[in-house]
């Protein structure tokens, strides 16, 4: 319910000084807004800025339209795995495993398609299921055997990369059918006239600016009906504008080059199901209330240990999916595959806003979050910045990513 305040006219604005008072008041509302959402806008503004930098760095090779579709092919599977993730972590919990649970389905996946010669849409059918079931297994102990999350999946780290090794016998087994190299490298195909974009990849990028404008304003409206706090109706319409233009800077550029991905719209879907999952389903709400405050979870009548076990049975099956995407994607599984994937998940969940205390974080924030390392994987090597240095760096803007966490709780608590 909203209050009048009286308050006196203002005295009128001298000529010519209209639009500098309307600027400086648009500016005011984003900074109060920015302020007020700190933790939500941060990373996309740091991702912002890193991308600037690059560009300018590399005199814009970054955003180059092969560039920008190698970007998202190589960092496929980190994002599928960071949205797994981010669920354990708003949970409470933690996962090791991810890295060697991905190296293994590859090597399963290898197994039934190229020595057991099976239908690779069967063989995807199987891995999936190989994964959901190694998630289970360890929910099971997380959940229903009080063991903690973090001595389970290290356990199952180790279990998993010494069976890839004994599926593998220590070798690299290829190649894979070319129906699943298109899912992990393949672009949509052309339609309609010859024009100079890709029409399909246009009319998807529309589509996706309409939905994602319908889905603001529907939350908007919303959250009005429950008389909650929204942004100033300025500060919305620039924050659609914003939204609208990025997807449509990423449409155009992909457009131009050979469409988008296959990978893409796997994200797609698992990003708006994964939101809409956490945002609105009872069973999201559930995972936020045993992160945030298990005992009162407790009493309120939430199933903890099946919700926990729901989570981690996802999260298997994820690292499945980014398993035969990455094994699809070199075209051959090795037994080394995998290797630092669960830190690079890790990351990109606390750098995305997740916190590690739980109860706290989103799925577009681990998209965020997973893309900030991308670009700054993808912008030193193309400015020739060590392997080394590159580690150096990473782990720099982690702790900072933490640290921002750390100081943004205590600021609120003051």
């Amino acid at each position: 319910m909203s209050t009048d305040v009286t308050a006196k006219s203002p005295a009128p604005a001298p000529p010519g000084k209209s639009g500098g008072a309307a600027a400086d008041g648009l500016l005011q509302l984003v900074i109060d807004g920015m302020r007020r959402n700190m933790r939500q806008y941060g990373m996309l503004i740091a991702l912002g800025l890193i991308v600037v930098l690059f560009a300018v760095w590399t005199d814009g090779d970054l955003l180059l339209p092969r560039n920008v579709s190698n970007l998202v092919l190589q960092n496929s599977y980190i994002l599928i795995l960071a949205i797994g993730m981010m669920l354990v972590i708003i949970a409470g919990h933690i996962d090791l495993s991810v890295g060697s649970l991905t190296a293994f389905v590859g090597s399963m996946a290898a197994v039934f398609m190229v020595k057991q010669d099976l239908p690779w849409p069967v063989a995807v059918v199987l891995c999936l299921a190989v994964g959901a079931a190694a998630g289970a297994v360890q929910g099971f102990f997380i959940a229903y055997g009080g063991i903690p999350s973090f001595i389970v999946t290290l356990a199952g780290m180790l279990i998993f990369r010494g069976l890839t090794e004994i599926f593998l016998e220590g070798q690299t087994l290829g190649p894979f059918p070319d129906g699943l190299q298109k899912v992990a490298n393949g672009f949509l195909p052309e339609v309609g006239p010859k024009t100079n974009y890709h029409n399909l990849t246009l009319l998807l990028g529309f589509a996706m600016i309409a939905f994602v404008i319908f889905q603001e304003v529907r939350d908007r409206k919303r959250q009005q009906e429950f008389n909650l706090e929204v942004p100033p109706t300025k500060l919305f319409l620039l924050k659609l504008v914003a939204i609208g233009a990025a997807v449509l800077t990423l449409t155009m550029l992909l457009a131009s080059y050979k469409g988008a991905p296959i990978v893409l719209l796997i994200l797609g879907v698992l990003l708006v199901g994964f939101g809409y999952v956490m945002r609105n389903a009872i069973v999201g709400r559930h995972i936020y209330a045993i992160g945030g405050n298990l005992p009162a979870a407790k009493l309120s009548g939430v199933k903890d240990k099946k919700v926990t076990f729901l989570v981690f049975l996802n999260m298997g099956m994820l690292a499945a999916l980014a398993g035969l995407v990455f094994a699809a994607r070199f075209n051959a599984a090795s037994p080394k595959a995998g290797l630092n994937f669960e830190l690079e998940a890790i990351a990109a969940s606390f750098i995305g806003g997740a916190s590690m205390s739980g109860g706290v974080g989103t799925v577009l924030g681990a998209i965020i979050g997973g893309l900030v390392l991308g670009v700054l994987n993808n912008g030193m090597n193309l400015v020739g910045i060590g392997t080394d240095w590159q580690q150096v760096i990473k782990g720099l803007v982690l702790l900072a990513a933490v640290g921002f966490d750390v100081w943004n709780k205590r600021k609120v608590g003051s």
